[in-house]
Order: structure tokens, then C-alpha cells, then sequence
């Protein structure tokens, strides 16, 4: 062990030398220092266990020194000639472990207070780090809570934001909804008032055409974007010609954009452009993207369509362009999202239920592609770009046609359906294409209705009283005289499960509701 006397008198020093050998010569080596500049450089290398410091050291003393002492430093131990409490107690305030009077020091006296200063030392020693660990623990759990309370308040934000923005959807989808509405009512009241007019009987029914099919279009856009979110999309996906595709859409669209002034030109190449996707979910993506530049685009403007390979990426690219109204900077991160709107005016002169471009991306990413926006702010236009695998040209490309084959039209129909109104008013539909129909309106009727009538055909609802959709499947496939009945499932359930169960118990086809007349006349006269 190293000890360090201070002191300026060599007596003092030889005394201190004896003392220690008195201890145990093998146990402490003895330094000596005797001026005040050495014993300040001394303390600053703390190269020593304990250091011994005399009061007086000429015109200084030892509590000038022991403020040259490092904060957390080794022990001092103060000696001086003078049995002076004051000084004992300046001493202690100093930092001084201990005080001993000199002429009354002996080797056990001198022993005890370093071993005393020692393991006060390493006692504070322990405690300094014990509370540097607590003080970094703290500052680490404090820096871990506000982190958690940034997290939260991030969260609480998202969480009103979304609340927001469910409030704003649900009072706009309301606005939405007695927009047809109302015309459909009116319709209705000209109807009864105006029936031996054809003029204004045919104008309201072309009127409530119009607005039945809005009412459809936006209750599709609910239930898809519903099944979206909740995982139940599945993708019968195909090799398709992802050109030809677009080229198509433009197509069918370009009578909507002559008649709002747009023009409309695409570019795709002529060579087909491989994509392995759904060809129906992928036509709706075009759809989408294609009545949002037609909304926001003002009469005389342009929206020009793309269609290109990039090799390097193996990606097919669509981008639709347009001249329109442009996009918000803070809008554009969030266009996609669900219920985002960019027409915010109170009028809603654009309409829609900010379902379309979310739709977009949700059916983009499942085939496994990506979709992005980029505007430079309101008035400049906005560009949609979307990108798909591409699929390698096939070895050898082979194109085989079918047709559809035509038995004639069925004459007998069966219609299960509790609600009477639509049970009713798809009979006379039924009627007028040439059929002979008849209505059940209850499950078990519509079980024994068909086993007495032996129809050609039977169009079933899922929801009916006493034995749904499924069960009367379930007994007429059963039954020798009807197993091979078509049966074609109208409901208001369209989920890919609901399709699945309709499968199971026995039905040929699924419509959804409202079914397209056209389509079911079609699916009718298809059905062998």
C-alpha cells in the first residue's frame, strides 16, 4: 500500500517512517513530498492509497490543498500540532477523511484511521457508482417513458384523426346516398301520377335506371373495400395481357370523357404486356384510376394513359396523367387511405365516397405490385403510376376461342324470395324477357313449389324464413326430380365464403344483388 506524506519537516517525516515500520514494513511503502507545489501535482496524479497532509506547509496549508484534490480522489488523512476543534471540523468540510493531533499519534492510532479512511473511501467509492447506475437506469427508463408517452400521443392523434375521418365519411356517405334517393322518390311520385304518359314514364324509368345502378356502384365500394381490410379478396389470377387490358378500359370509358369535354388518347404497345393477375380486380384498379382524372379534370383538359415495360425492374408500368385540378402537398401521403377526400367543398360537385383510390392500392398490392401519386400542387395536374410483375413472353403463344353455347331460353322459373316487393318486381322482369314464373316467399314453399312445378330453373334467396337459401338447395338437390334443377343463388351476400357455401349446397351460380337484368338474362339463357 502507498502512502503519501506531505509535510515540510523532515523530523516529521522520519517520525511517520517509524510509526509505519512499527505497523509492518511489508505493508505500506512511505513517499515524502515537503513542498506545496510538489504535494499539489502529487495529488493531481493519484498515483498513492492514502495521502498523509500536514496543516502547515509554510505559507500555505493543508486545507488549501486538499482543494487541489480530484472530486472522488484517494483519502486524506490531516495532521497537525494543534488540538484545535475549529480546525478538525474545517478539515472534515474540506474532504479530509480524518484528523489526527501530532504528538499523540502511535502506530495502532496512525494504522486505524488509514484503514478507517480506506474503507470510507471504497465505501463512497461504491455508493458514487452505485449512484451513477441509478442516475443512468433513470435517465435510460426516462428516456424509455417519454418515448412510450411520444408513442401514445402519436397514437391518440392517429386514433381522433381516424375518428375524424369515420365521422366525415359517414355524414358524407349519407349525403351520398340521399343524392339518388331523392331523384328515385320523385321518380316514383311522377310514375303514379303520369302512368298514361309514356314520355314521362319512360324519362323516370330511365332516371331510376341511373340512379339504382349509383346506389350499386357505391354499396360494390363498401363491401370491396370491406373485404379488402379484412383479408377475404381472393385473386383468380391468370396470364393476362396487361395492354390489352387498358386499352379496353379507355374504351369503355372514352363516351364518359367525350361527353365532359376530356380528351382521352392512350399509348400501349401493340406486343402484349405479360402480367399474372385477376383480370376482373384488375379492370376495376383501371376503372378507378381512370373516373378519378375524369372527375378531377376540368372541361378542355387532357388525360393521356401509358402503358410500358420496364426490363430492368421487370415491371409492367401504367400511368395515367391528367391536366386536372391537382392535389394538396399534405394530401398526397394520404391519398390512398380509406375515406380520404380531396373534394372537401360543400357542394361535393366531384361525389364519390373516397373508397376509389384505396380500393386501388389494396387490389395493387395483393398481385403483388405498387401504386404511387405525384402532383405539383393544386392546378397542375396529378400523374398515377402503378406497377405490376411482368411475366415472361411465352414460348409459344396459343389463342384458343369458345363460345358460349345457347339452349334457348328457359320458360319455367322459379323465384324464392321473402322480400316482396323484389320477389315481385323481378317476377314481371322475368315476365317481360318471355319467361313463365312463379314465386315462393318462403323457404319450405319455395321446397314444395318446386317439387310439384318441376321449374326449368330456380332463382334463390339466402336469407328466407323457416329454411334459408342453403337448405332448400340442400333438399332439392336431394330430390331425384330436382337434383339436376340449375339453381342459381340472387343474394346480398357476396363474400368469396358466401360464394363457397353456396357451392356446397349445391347451387350452380352466384348474383349478387342488385343483379343486372342483361346479366341475368344472359346467365338464364346460358344455363343448360
Amino acid at each position: 500500500m502507498r502512502v503519501l506524506l506531505i509535510e515540510d519537516d523532515e523530523d516529521d517525516y522520519l517520525l511517520t517512517a517509524d510509526l509505519l515500520r512499527e505497523i509492518g514494513a511489508h505493508r505500506y511503502i512511505l513517499d515524502w513530498v515537503a513542498s506545496y507545489d510538489a504535494a499539489v501535482q502529487a495529488l493531481a496524479r493519484q498515483e498513492h492509497d492514502v495521502y498523509l497532509v500536514d496543516y502547515r506547509l509554510g505559507r500555505h496549508d493543508g486545507l488549501e490543498l486538499l482543494r487541489h484534490s480530484p472530486p472522488g480522489g484517494k483519502p486524506v488523512i490531516m495532521l497537525t500540532g494543534l488540538d484545535d476543534p475549529d480546525v478538525d471540523l474545517r478539515a472534515m468540510q474540506a474532504g479530509a477523511a480524518d484528523y489526527l493531533v501530532k504528538g499523540h499519534i502511535e502506530s495502532r492510532t496512525l494504522e486505524r484511521a488509514i484503514r478507517y479512511a480506506l474503507q470510507r473511501h471504497r465505501d463512497e467509492e461504491a455508493l458514487r457508482q452505485l449512484h451513477t447506475q441509478l442516475e443512468k437506469r433513470v435517465q435510460e427508463r426516462t428516456a424509455e417513458l417519454e418515448e412510450s408517452n411520444q408513442l401514445l400521443r402519436r397514437s391518440e392523434e392517429a386514433l381522433k384523426e381516424a375518428n375524424r375521418r369515420k365521422d366525415e365519411f359517414l355524414m358524407m356517405l349519407a349525403h351520398e346516398l340521399r343524392n339518388p334517393l331523392a331523384p328515385l322518390r320523385n321518380a316514383l311520385e311522377v310514375l303514379k301520377l303520369s302512368s298514361a304518359d309514356h314520355q314521362a314514364v319512360e324519362k323516370s324509368r330511365a332516371m331510376m335506371e341511373r340512379q339504382v345502378a349509383h346506389l350499386g356502384r357505391m354499396v360494390d365500394s363498401l363491401l370491396d373495400v370491406s373485404r379488402l381490410i379484412g383479408g377475404k379478396v381472393i385473386l383468380r389470377s391468370e396470364r393476362l395481357d396487361f395492354a390489352r387490358l387498358v386499352r379496353l378500359a379507355v374504351e369503355d370509358h372514352r363516351p364518359d370523357f367525350e361527353q365532359a369535354g376530356l380528351d382521352l388518347s392512350v399509348d400501349s404497345p401493340e406486343v402484349p404486356v405479360w402480367v399474372s393477375g385477376d383480370s376482373t380486380r384488375l379492370t376495376q384498379v383501371i376503372d378507378n384510376v381512370l373516373d378519378n382524372a375524369r372527375k378531377f379534370t376540368e372541361r378542355g383538359g387532357r388525360v393521356e394513359v401509358r402503358v410500358q415495360v420496364e426490363p430492368e425492374r421487370q415491371q409492367a408500368v401504367l400511368t395515367v396523367r391528367d391536366t386536372g385540378a391537382g392535389i394538396e402537398p399534405e394530401m398526397l401521403p394520404r391519398l390512398f387511405d380509406t375515406f380520404a377526400q380531396a373534394d372537401r367543398s360543400l357542394d361535393r360537385s366531384k361525389g364519390g365516397l373516397g373508397l376509389g383510390l384505396a380500393m386501388v392500392r389494396g387490389l395493387v398490392e395483393l398481385h403483388g405490385g405498387q401504386v404511387s401519386t405525384a402532383s405539383a400542387g393544386p392546378g397542375q395536374g396529378a400523374m398515377f403510376t402503378i406497377r405490376l410483375p411482368a411475366q415472361p413472353e411465352p414460348a409459344a403463344l396459343t389463342q384458343v376461342l369458345t363460345e358460349t353455347s345457347h339452349n334457348g331460353e328457359h320458360k319455367r322459373i322459379l323465384v324464392v324470395e321473402d322480400n316482396r316487393d323484389s320477389a315481385d318486381s323481378l317476377r314481371m322482369l322475368l315476365e317481360l324477357y318471355g319467361y313463365e314464373v312463379t314465386v315462393a316467399y318462403t323457404g319450405p314453399e319455395g321446397v314444395k313449389t318446386a317439387e310439384e312445378w318441376l321449374p326449368n330453373v330456380v332463382l334463390c334467396d339466402i336469407g328466407l324464413p323457416g329454411l334459408d337459401g342453403y337448405g332448400v338447395a340442400r333438399q332439392l338437390r336431394g330430390n331425384p326430380a330436382t337434383a339436376k334443377t340449375p339453381m342459381i343463388a340472387v343474394t346480398g351476400y357476396g363474400s368469396e365464403d358466401d360464394r363457397f357455401r353456396s357451392r356446397e349446397a349445391g347451387f350452380d351460380r352466384h348474383m349478387v344483388k342488385p343483379v343486372d337484368p342483361e346479366a341475368l338474362h344472359q346467365t338464364l339463357s346460358s344455363l343448360g
